[in-house]
């Protein structure tokens, strides 16, 4: 049986990815960096079958989607649970920011980052619980289909920690890059990590910006 292969991409850089500044809910358009990365992205998968493609409705992450899909003549269907993590009061700042301001809180997160909800904002629980539905639907949608989800470093990180049975405590233990590429191949309940956070088509650019899940 032909599994339902699904292309998991981050976003390309944004000016506050750039600058090291919490995003969440904010709708921060690419950079230019980011533009030629997603460009860059566009290339490698204009060999690669896509029947459809879905994409957080935040502005970084539908320009992106929307570059991919151009040699595809496909449309792109924005979910709103697919958004990044909600940081609430921490969205706009820096790390050095958010531990100067809210220590006890950025704490507490970082050691269980589940269930503690960040002021304001939500808990990856939350999180896995809207991403996870809507991941459930596409595929169950898409039965047997090769599919594209272009997400954020939160939310992605959520849904590989479900595919590989991780706890939420997981999501620190790999890196996904801006643009970088994950898959997951879908067989029924079965789902198997084939790819995690490949990032070759970078190389003519130099290393990719590693900027965590911001």
């Amino acid at each position: 049986m032909k599994p339902t292969r699904v292309y998991l991409v981050r976003h390309g850089e944004t000016e506050w990815n750039n600058t090291g500044r919490y995003q969440g809910h904010s709708d921060v358009m690419l950079s230019s960096k980011g533009k030629l990365q997603a460009n860059l992205l566009k290339k490698r998968f204009d060999n690669i079958n896509l029947d459809c493609v879905f994409t957080s409705d935040l502005k970084r992450a539908t320009e992106t989607a929307s570059i991919i899909s151009k040699s595809h003549g496909i449309n792109v269907e924005t979910l709103k649970d697919l958004r990044e993590i909600n940081f609430g009061a921490w969205e706009g700042l820096t790390y050095k920011e958010i531990t100067t301001r809210y220590p006890k809180e950025w704490d507490e997160w970082r050691q269980d980052p589940g269930n503690v909800v960040i002021p304001g904002g939500e808990s990856f629980n939350q999180v896995k619980e809207r991403v996870l539905n809507s991941f459930n639907k596409i595929i169950e949608q898409e039965k047997g289909r090769d599919l594209l989800i272009v997400g954020h470093g939160g939310c992605l990180r959520v849904l590989i920690c479900s595919v590989l049975g991780l706890d939420l405590n997981g999501v620190w233990r790999f890196s996904l890059d801006n643009t970088g590429v994950s898959i997951i191949d879908c067989y029924n309940e079965d789902k198997i990590l084939v790819l995690l956070n490949d990032s070759h088509h970078l190389e003519e650019i130099g290393e990719p910006n590693e900027s965590g899940i911001l």
